[in-house]
């Protein structure tokens, strides 16, 4: 496999949205950001606490159903260390969205109290759902409203105009589309990015964005073993990975199942763990998780 360039993406319709969303936040008390649990920290835009400034935020880690509860657990105690409460949910069947709902109307209760100091009436708390392309936003606001109006669907760049939904008497939510960074320097979470289908209109080659996902279960299994299962792969395909390259082991595995067809079987890898069937399957933990090599 010959070397390919970084990953890019060129998404002119996100740019207009980020400047929309940026004015609309100032109407905004409450932030509710979606991550993908998998990868909580690759999901987290580096703009967004300059974009927040005092407001409240509620921090949604979504797909919660693709890892294990015990990585559940090390992430929630990792947040909470930094005083965060993370709030796990599986938005396409529902769970956790109540706890989310209820963290936003708490985070605006702030607010009607000081509209209530100056003689003003209370007022539904506003809210703005964001996050990367494809994390569930859609999925977590038809949950909330427990009706379909927003779009949403397992693939990246559903969403793309700004529109206000009430929820309630007590909150309206905002849907926003995906907002990724103009530039994303560190080409290690663009990987991970593009190995989640967290990343929009994009484009990268899917061989090495394949080899890079086997070679990083593989890192994380020995640095990490009593966190991430083993094996996966021979489970799967019947051809253990441990002992090659995720270069090589693609080639091995297009050369046994699929004719040689080397792009067929780093799609099929890919789509395997996007859907869920390579198990439960985090591919970041918290550093403190890691052992040093």
């Amino acid at each position: 496999m010959t070397s390919s360039p970084s990953i890019q993406w060129y998404p002119g319709h996100i740019a207009k949205a980020e400047k929309a969303l940026t004015e609309q936040l100032k109407r905004v008390d409450v932030v509710l950001e979606v991550r993908d649990a998998r990868i909580p920290l690759a999901t987290c835009h580096p703009q967004i606490d300059q974009w927040l400034g005092s407001r409240g935020k509620v921090l949604v880690l979504n797909r919660q159903d693709m890892i294990s509860t015990e990585v559940q657990q090390v992430w929630t105690d990792w947040f909470k260390a930094q005083t965060k409460q993370p709030y796990f949910t599986d938005a396409q069947h529902g769970k956790g969205v109540a706890e989310v709902a209820k963290a936003a109307r708490s985070a605006g209760v702030a607010m009607n109290q000081r509209r209530r100091d100056r003689g003003l009436k209370p007022r539904p708390v506003r809210a703005v759902v964001i996050g990367f392309p494809n994390v569930g936003k859609s999925a977590l606001i038809n949950r909330l409203l427990k009706r379909r109006v927003a779009e949403s669907a397992r693939r990246p760049g559903v969403t793309r105009q700004l529109r206000w939904i009430r929820l309630s008497d007590q909150l309206e939510l905002l849907d926003a589309p995906g907002v990724l960074p103009a530039h994303l320097k560190d080409q290690s979470a663009a990987i991970k990015l593009a190995i989640c289908d967290d990343i929009g209109t994009a484009a990268y080659d899917n061989q090495r964005v394949a080899a890079q996902f086997v070679d990083l279960v593989r890192q994380l299994q020995q640095r990490s073993p009593y966190l991430m299962p083993q094996r996966i792969f021979e489970t799967r395909y019947s051809l253990a990975a441990d002992k090659m390259s995720g270069e090589s082991y693609l080639a091995a595995l297009a050369e046994v199942q699929h004719q040689g067809d080397a792009e067929r079987t780093a799609r099929r890898v890919l789509t395997d763990f996007r859907k869920g069937d390579l198990g439960t399957l985090a591919l970041e933990l918290p550093p403190c998780h890691l052992q040093t090599s």
